[in-house]
C-alpha cells in the first residue's frame, strides 16, 4: 500500500486537451521512470469540460515525495515552456496519507 499520495488538479480549456495530454503522456515516460520510491503515477482524463484533470503519483514515504519536488529532473519537467504548463490555467496540488486502502475480493 503507498504511503504518500501527492495529487494536481490541473485545469485545462477543452481546445487544448489533445495537446495536453500528448505532453503530459511524454513527460511522464521522460521524467518520471527511476524516481526514487515512485510507485504509480497516473493521469485521469475529466468526464465533464467543467472538471480538471487529475495527477496522482503514489510515493513510499512523503520524503521520496519531497526529494522528487527538488530534483533537477523535477524542475526540467515543470519548466514554464516545457510543454504541459503552457496548457494548464491554473492547478492544486494536494497530498494525502491513505486512511483505508480496500483491495476487492474475489470468490465467496
Amino acid at each position: 500500500m503507498p504511503v504518500f499520495v501527492a495529487t494536481n488538479r490541473l485545469f485545462v480549456p477543452a481546445e487544448r486537451a489533445e495537446e495536453f495530454e500528448s505532453h503530459f503522456g511524454a513527460n511522464m515516460r521522460t521524467y518520471l521512470p527511476g524516481v526514487p520510491g515512485l510507485r504509480r503515477s497516473t493521469l485521469l482524463r475529466p468526464t465533464r469540460p467543467d472538471q480538471p484533470y487529475v495527477s496522482i503519483n503514489e510515493f513510499d514515504t512523503e520524503d521520496d515525495f519531497k526529494a522528487w519536488v527538488a530534483s533537477d529532473s523535477f524542475k526540467e519537467a515543470h519548466r514554464r515552456n516545457a510543454g504541459i504548463a503552457r496548457h494548464v490555467t491554473g492547478n492544486a496540488v494536494e497530498t494525502f496519507h491513505p486512511a483505508e486502502d480496500l483491495v476487492p475480493l474475489t470468490g465467496s
